[in-house]
């Protein structure tokens, strides 16, 4: 992620705010929203995330599923090549075989090498893309609420993101410690997509490269946290963008229309600004 892109962009929204052109930019951060606080899995219910239990517990539904799926065909197509004539009868098996076993192999030592054919093969699903679009319609709501500039966005499967630039500090972020607002707005954007599979839906699968995302950010606080602290940040954090993607529903709804037309970033902040009125 380069946080150069996102210089232009940044000065040109803050412009537009100061004018009154965008009013929901940044509108966030006004007064203490991001007050920081202990929240409890109760709390976590009643803001409509509907399996608090299952925040910082990725699924392994879509994993067990290919899984399960490659060592089932590969299990047929060797039995069934055991009956071919001659030498495939011998060859066939023992590549299927051999393919099985790789697929094993790298899938519990080296489970991220496998992340494109998981994600390829979980399009099988039909809540699959549904998922997808709610996740980065939601990174990309909460950043701009946040006042954290949105350079591009991705779809495709295998591909789904939404590039927040570093502008909020302008580097990157191993570069400098972050204070707590700071790490207070980015924890909410990082967050921002579990909280809208968690309204949406009682298993979030798309939860591990967010929380990375997370720790990354931790990692550069200036204030210690425990590992306590940390529990709560993530409780926190799904909370408050919980908040926001309900209480911003409609522009929550238009930038989903948008994004799933591929639309353009700057048609996406049109949708949200005009959402409501």
């Amino acid at each position: 992620m380069k946080f150069e892109y996102s210089v232009d962009v940044l000065n040109s929204m803050n412009k537009l705010a100061e004018a009154g052109g965008c009013p929901k930019w940044g509108s966030a951060l006004h007064g203490d929203g991001l007050r920081r606080r202990n929240v409890f899995l109760g709390e976590l219910k009643r803001a409509g995330v509907q399996n608090p239990e299952a925040i910082a517990k990725p699924s392994v539904r879509n994993d067990a599923s290919f899984l399960f799926t490659v060592v089932g065909v590969t299990s047929v197509i060797a039995v069934a090549g055991g009956f071919l004539p001659g030498d495939w009868g011998f060859f066939v098996p023992y590549l299927t075989g051999g393919i099985c076993l790789v697929v094993l192999a790298v899938g519990s030592t080296a489970p991220g090498l496998l992340q494109l054919p998981i994600d390829l093969f979980s399009s099988i699903f039909p809540d699959y893309r549904q998922r997808v679009l709610r996740h980065e319609a939601a990174h990309f709501l909460i950043g701009y609420l946040l006042g954290i500039p949105v350079t591009n966005y991705s779809l495709q499967i295998g591909k789904a993101h939404t590039d927040f630039a570093e502008a909020k500090i302008q580097m990157r972020l191993i570069e400098r410690k972050l204070t707590d607002d700071e790490i207070n707005t980015f924890a909410v954007m990082s967050m921002a997509g579990v909280a809208s599979e968690g309204i949406n839906y009682p298993d979030v699968m798309g939860q591990t490269a967010d929380l990375m995302d997370l720790q990354r950010i931790l990692a550069r606080s200036q204030t210690k946290l425990s590992a306590a602290q940390e529990q709560n940040m993530t409780r926190w954090a799904v909370y408050k963008a919980a908040q926001l993607l309900r209480n911003r529903k409609a522009e929550y709804e238009a930038l989903q229309q948008a994004m799933a037309s591929g639309a353009s970033v700057a048609a996406c902040v049109r949708a949200i600004e005009e959402a409501g009125r």
